[in-house]
C-alpha cells in the first residue's frame, strides 16, 4: 500500500506509538466513566447528577432526608384495578345524553376489544357537589361529598390499554415487568419513621392480587429490602404469627439473643454490606412478629368508627375492604411510608374488579358499592385526625373506558387516551380540577398529562425530584419516570 495514499489520520493510525496512546486513553476513559457511574458522579438525563439516598447498610429502614423540603412525609394509594369508567365517575359530560344512541362522530370503527358501538350517556346521574358545585356521578356519592378535599386529573393519558401493563405502567412506570415500583422507589429513597414495621406495605383486595400481581409493588432492582410487604387485616402472612405454645417474652429475648448473634457475626466482615441488609432484613421480620399483630388488631376500634367504615356491613366484601381501610390508617399512624390499598382482584369481565366489558352499569356499581363509603371514610377520618396535614392521598387506576358501548350494547371498552383520577391532603390543592378530555371523554385535549407526569408530582410532593433519583442498573441511571415526566405544577398548593 502506498503511504501517499493514506490520509494524515490513517497514517497516524499506524504508527504503532500512536496506537497505544490513543487506545491507551480509550480504554482508560472507559474505566473511570464507570468508576464515576458507580459514585454517582455522571450527569444523568438532562444534565442533573443523580442523588443516592446515604443507606447504612445495617440499617435500610432508617429515615433520611429527601432533596429538598417535603409537602407530604407519607403516600396513601388507593388502587382500582381494572380500568373505572371517568365518564361515569367523575369526569362530566354534556354532550353524552345529546348524542346519546349514535354513532360516535370522528372516533375509531374498532377499538381494543372490537366494533366500536353507539354513544352512551353515563349509567348514573351527575349531581354538583359541595360549595364548589364539581359534577360528580350518583355511583360514587360518599366520595363525591369529599369534592371540596379532592384535586382532580382529568387529562391522563397511558401508553397502554392492556391490564397487566397498565398496571405495570401506573405503578412501576413501566409496561414490562421488572421494574420498581413507586413504592419501593419512595421507601429506598427515604427510609421509614418506625423501625419496627415495613417502609412499604401493600394491603390487597380481599378476594385476591390484581393482574400484575406483586409486580405492582416490587423492588425490581432496587434491593429486595424495598418491595412491598403484602398483607391485609384479614390474612396476616403466616410467619407473623407467634404460636401460642411462645409467649410474647420469650419471644423477644429469642430476637434479642439473634441480634446479639449477627452483630458478632457481622463483626468478622465489616465491609460485606449485602451480609447487613440480609440481617436487617430478617431482624425486621422479628420486629415485626411483635409490632403487626398488635396494628393489624381493629377489634378495639370504636363502634363508630367500624359504623362508618361499613366494617359491619351486609356485603361481606365491602366489610373486609373496610377493614383494610382501618388498617392503612392505623399503619400511617405508627409511621409507615407507603400504604397501598388495593379495590378489585385478577378477573374477567369485571367480577372482582372495574373492568367492565359487558353490563357495565351491574359490574361498576358491585364494585363501587365496595369501594365508596369505606374509601371516602378513610378520607375523612384522616382529615379529622390530622393527618391530611403529612399524608398525601393517591386515588388512581389504569385507564379510563370509552364513551361509547361495545357491539354488546352494555359494556364499555378500555380508554387509555383519558381517564381520571385524584390526590388529597399534604401539598395538593383542595376543590381542584386540572386538565380536561374532549367533549366525549375520549381524549385528553387541555393540558394532556401522562402517568411519568402523574408519578413525578408524587415524588416531588414527597421531597425527591424524579429525575435525580435513580439506581444504576445495567449500564443505565435507571428511574421510576424513565426518561420522561415533569412535575404538573398548577395541582400544588
Amino acid at each position: 500500500m502506498n503511504p501517499l495514499n493514506i490520509s494524515s489520520m490513517g497514517r497516524g493510525l499506524l504508527n504503532r506509538r500512536d496506537f497505544l496512546k490513543t487506545s491507551g486513553g480509550a480504554l482508560g476513559s472507559l474505566g473511570l466513566m464507570h468508576l464515576l457511574a458507580g459514585d454517582s458522579a455522571l450527569a444523568s438525563e438532562g444534565g442533573k447528577t443523580p442523588l443516592r439516598p446515604n443507606i447504612d447498610p445495617q440499617n435500610p429502614y432508617a429515615p433520611r432526608p429527601g432533596h429538598f423540603p417535603a409537602k407530604a412525609k407519607q403516600v396513601l394509594v388507593v388502587y382500582c384495578p381494572g380500568g373505572v369508567s371517568q365518564v361515569d365517575t367523575f369526569d362530566y359530560k354534556p354532550d353524552l345524553w345529546k348524542f346519546h344512541g349514535q354513532k360516535p362522530p370522528g372516533m375509531p370503527a374498532v377499538t381494543f376489544e372490537g366494533p366500536t358501538g353507539n354513544i352512551a350517556k353515563p349509567f348514573w346521574d351527575f349531581k354538583p357537589r359541595g360549595k364548589s358545585g364539581k359534577m360528580i356521578s350518583d355511583l360514587v356519592p360518599n366520595l363525591g361529598a369529599l369534592a371540596d378535599d379532592l384535586c382532580f386529573f382529568h387529562s391522563l393519558r397511558s401508553s397502554t390499554s392492556a391490564h397487566p401493563q397498565g398496571e405495570n405502567f401506573v405503578n412501576t412506570g413501566f409496561t414490562v415487568e421488572g421494574h420498581p415500583s413507586r413504592g419501593a422507589w419512595i421507601s429506598y429513597a427515604l427510609g421509614t419513621e418506625n423501625q419496627n414495621l415495613p417502609a412499604f406495605v401493600a394491603i390487597n383486595d380481599p378476594r385476591g392480587k390484581p393482574r400484575s400481581a406483586k409486580n405492582n409493588w416490587g423492588s425490581g432492582f432496587l434491593p429486595a429490602a424495598y418491595q412491598g410487604t403484602d398483607f391485609n387485616a384479614s390474612a396476616l402472612p403466616a410467619n407473623l404469627k407467634v404460636p401460642k405454645s411462645i409467649s410474647r417474652n420469650s419471644e423477644k429475648n429469642t430476637n434479642d439473643m439473634l441480634k446479639f448473634l449477627n452483630e458478632k457475626h457481622m463483626e468478622q466482615f465489616p465491609g460485606d454490606s449485602n451480609l447487613a441488609a440480609r440481617v436487617a432484613t430478617y431482624e425486621l421480620a422479628g420486629r415485626m412478629q411483635m409490632s403487626i399483630p398488635e396494628v393489624s388488631d381493629i377489634s378495639k376500634e370504636p363502634a363508630y368508627i367500624m359504623e362508618e367504615y361499613g366494617v359491619n356491613s351486609p356485603n361481606k366484601t365491602k366489610g373486609e375492604y373496610a377493614k383494610n381501610c382501618i388498617l392503612a390508617r392505623r399503619l400511617l399512624e405508627q409511621g409507615v411510608r407507603v400504604v397501598e390499598l388495593y379495590n378489585g382482584a385478577n378477573s374477567p369481565n369485571g367480577i372482582n374488579n372495574w373492568d367492565s366489558h359487558n353490563n357495565l352499569e351491574k359490574t361498576h356499581q358491585a364494585q363501587a358499592d365496595i369501594m365508596d363509603q369505606p374509601t371516602a371514610a378513610l378520607i375523612s377520618d384522616m382529615k379529622r385526625r390530622g393527618m391530611l396535614d403529612d399524608v398525601l392521598v393517591v386515588w388512581c387506576t389504569e385507564f379510563g373506558r370509552a364513551p361509547f358501548l361495545q357491539a354488546n350494547g352494555t359494556g364499555r371498552d378500555h380508554n387509555p387516551g383519558a381517564f381520571t383520577c385524584f390526590m388529597a391532603g399534604a401539598g395538593v390543592k383542595k376543590g381542584y380540577s386540572h386538565g380536561m378530555s374532549d367533549n366525549f371523554g375520549f381524549k385528553a385535549t387541555d393540558k394532556p398529562q401522562d402517568v411519568y407526569d402523574f408519578n413525578a408530582t408524587i415524588l416531588h410532593l414527597m421531597g425527591l425530584d424524579h429525575e435525580r433519583l435513580s439506581y444504576y442498573h445495567n449500564g443505565i441511571e435507571s428511574r421510576l419516570t424513565n426518561v420522561h415526566g415533569h412535575v404538573i405544577k398548577d395541582v400544588l398548593a
